[in-house]
């Protein structure tokens, strides 16, 4: 019945670019974008016979896709992840009583959203800022804004705690808000 429904001879004519457009702003490499895509299409071929047709052949490949890019986030995650303490203050945007600093506190952009959004500039640059994210932090930024799990999925891909999964994602937040003012907004 899979056969029928599928037609690998074709995978990466009609879906190898979309696949990799898909991938390569969730991982911000492009070697490693293509490894992805490439163990996407051995994985669907490998698992073919096991295709129902439940969903399009497109859909199929791009939650094969969507899962090897969890999983590398998870098998980094791993080597990466580091408790961090409720009391460290490594990112001097708030004072000892927890308050914003007159410097870092959030200010109106006073740009066009959706012409922003509507920009490739603003989006090369969204990735510069996310790569200068800590890898923890992008991992589950990538996961949260991108991918859309919900945080205890995250918690659970990538083996942290509630509370570790919040400090991060708070900091990876205010990382790339000062890193769009100085880079886009030009608030600075």
């Amino acid at each position: 019945m899979s056969q029928t429904l599928l037609n690998p001879d074709k995978w990466v004519d009609n879906f190898a670019d979309a696949l990799y457009s898909y991938t390569l702003p969730r991982v911000n490499d492009a070697a490693l974008a293509e490894d992805l895509v490439q163990e996407t299409f051995l994985s669907a071929w490998k698992a073919k016979e096991g295709f129902k047709g439940e969903a399009s052949e497109k859909s199929w490949l791009f939650t094969i896709c969507k899962n090897k890019i969890i999983d590398h986030y998870r098998k980094k995650a791993k080597d990466i992840v580091q408790p961090i303490g409720a009391n460290e203050r490594q990112d001097g945007y708030f004072d000892e009583a927890e308050h914003w600093t007159n410097e870092t506190k959030p200010a109106e952009w006073g740009i066009d959203y959706q012409q922003a959004m509507d920009n490739k500039d603003f989006y090369k640059i969204l990735d510069a800022c996310k790569r200068k994210l800590q890898q923890i932090q992008q991992s589950v930024f990538v996961m949260k804004y991108m991918e859309d799990m919900d945080s205890a999925d995250i918690c659970k891909a990538l083996g942290i705690t509630s509370s570790n999964y919040w400090v991060l994602i708070h900091r990876a937040k205010l990382q790339l808000r000062t890193c769009l003012e100085k880079n886009w907004i030009n608030l600075k």
